[in-house]
């Protein structure tokens, strides 16, 4: 069965906005999003914790990009200003690391926690 499945993505212009969707079907500690440009390594982009709702971004989203959840258990990243350089195909990835969800957390090491479930992934493409 499915526990994640990402929607949204799609082709724009530089300096416009989309919204990605993930829903989740299964408890977890964390919710990350992550993004991979082709011939590139993957990147962490943001990741809300289930706890306490705090939130993380990468530096190079950091301004444009938010996280948030809502109460139909579906997680957004909402995308602002984007470039060129945001295109990728966008995975979010469920953590029910234990440290994560209950010791103590390293923000500038968020995204290295284990992350065991992942989405199929949803391309986004920035494009003049």
């Amino acid at each position: 069965q499915v526990q994640l499945a990402e929607s949204g993505g799609g082709l724009v212009q530089p300096g416009d906005s989309l919204r990605l969707s993930c829903e989740v079907s299964l408890e977890y500690y964390a919710i990350a999003w992550f993004r991979q440009a082709p011939g590139k390594g993957r990147e962490g982009v943001s990741c809300i914790l289930s706890d306490d709702g705090s939130t993380y971004y990468a530096d190079s989203v950091k301004g444009r990009f938010t996280i948030s959840q809502d109460v139909a258990n579906r997680v957004y990243l909402h995308m602002n200003n984007l470039g060129p350089e945001d295109t990728a195909i966008y995975y979010c990835a469920a953590s029910l690391d234990y440290e994560l969800g209950y010791g103590d957390r390293d923000p500038t090491r968020i995204f290295d926690y284990q992350y065991e479930y992942w989405g199929q992934g949803t391309q986004v493409t920035v494009s003049s």
